[in-house]
């Protein structure tokens, strides 16, 4: 069977020949590249196709980067963005306020933070939900469509619905402390603006749904501790009413759940019903050992990861400890066939590519299913 073929079968609860593993490599090839230290043969590695190729010599199916199949047009929003050096600042400018956003790069995590969010208060909100309400989404399916014929039959094509409102807020907009603060502070008229946002959001999803991708994710970005105690009143309602369209669509719903998962993975699985959990996180790392993260969810549930994107870092763990950690995930994996090998969530700067090419010998070998 091709990598595409046991990644389907796994999705249509049937057996495939092998485990499939398919991960994401775009975070390690940017610090190889940004470092200068891309190997030969691998320039221009995110375009035409390219990101796909390395995934294939790595002995890696692709399915994510992931986009949102739609473009926005703003109605009386101005955006600006100045960058001095590694800070780069944001702002919206509308008639009824203006919202600031500061970045910094960092060299060390080869990422973006935040060191001022759009949204400190519930008078930001409200300039933010007038932006909302002033999007108008397009459809921009082209991606999708040229990711079919890049990726053949070494994956599957994926593609992002906008996060849930309030998702959106603590991962993005506003940080989980100024969410916290609005949500205790201003509950009814927070409430109010997130319901205002989700009509808007949910245009969006449907212009998801209706793009060539098979399988949609809701990038939820959710580590539990965090946010479990949101989930009944802000993230359960979009979920369900997402997941059941995707479903009706006869497509395949996928939630990005990459930290602690143990607060949230159940009411992930029964209560929202999503097809696949991504990016599981295993001890040492997580909060749940591989052995019994298939008990909290509901059986039809397709758990997506196992492997801490860390330890393709030689100097975190020996080869040994490497290769029984690996062998371990894939003896609980072929167990059942309810599971996709994958990455914790990406592999990470610094990583081996000897290393990570080592995880296709070890299912190769032991990753037949039982």
């Amino acid at each position: 069977m091709t990598e595409r073929e046991r990644v389907l079968a796994i999705l249509n609860h049937e057996k495939p020949d092998q485990l499939p593993w398919l991960a994401d490599l775009t975070y390690w090839m940017s610090a190889l590249e940004t470092d200068g230290k891309l190997p030969a043969g691998f320039g221009d590695w995110n375009t035409n196709g390219n990101l796909q190729k390395v995934h294939e010599n790595m002995g890696i199916g692709f399915y994510l980067q992931g986009y949102e199949p739609f473009r926005k047009e703003y109605k009386n929003v101005n955006i600006r963005e100045e960058r001095n050096g590694n800070v780069m600042v944001i702002t919206y400018e509308t008639p009824v306020g203006n919202i600031r956003q500061i970045q910094e790069y960092s060299p060390v995590s080869y990422s973006w933070g935040y060191k001022e969010h759009f949204i400190k208060d519930i008078e930001d909100l409200k300039v933010y939900t007038y932006i909302c309400e002033n999007t108008t989404y397009h459809p921009d399916y082209e991606l999708a469509k040229r990711r079919y014929q890049y990726i053949g039959d070494k994956g599957v094509v994926l593609c992002y619905t906008p996060k849930s409102p309030l998702m959106d807020q603590v991962a993005l907009y506003a940080g989980v402390e100024n969410v916290t603060y609005m949500a205790l502070d201003e509950e009814e008229e927070f409430a109010a603006l997130l319901d205002r946002i989700e009509e808007k959001y949910d245009e969006a999803c449907r212009l998801v749904i209706d793009s060539p991708a098979e399988c949609i994710m809701i990038p939820e970005n959710i580590s539990s501790e965090c946010v479990a105690s949101f989930y009944q009143d802000y993230m359960k309602r979009y979920h369900k009413k997402w997941t059941d369209q995707i479903r009706a669509a006869g497509k395949y719903s996928f939630v990005h759940q990459d930290g602690t998962v143990r607060g949230l993975i159940t009411q992930l699985s029964k209560e929202s019903g999503f097809d696949v959990i991504e990016a599981v996180t295993p001890k040492p790392m997580g909060d749940v050992s591989i052995d019994e993260v298939a008990s909290l969810v509901d059986d039809k549930t397709i758990i997506w990861g196992g492997i801490p994107g860390g330890m393709f870092v030689e100097s975190v763990l020996s080869d040994a400890e490497f290769d029984a950690h690996v062998k371990h995930v894939i003896e609980v994996m072929t167990s059942d066939p309810r599971y996709v090998l994958g990455v914790a969530d990406q592999v990470v700067p610094g990583s081996s590519a000897r290393r990570i090419k080592r995880v296709r010998e070890l299912v190769n070998e032991f990753g037949v299913f039982k």
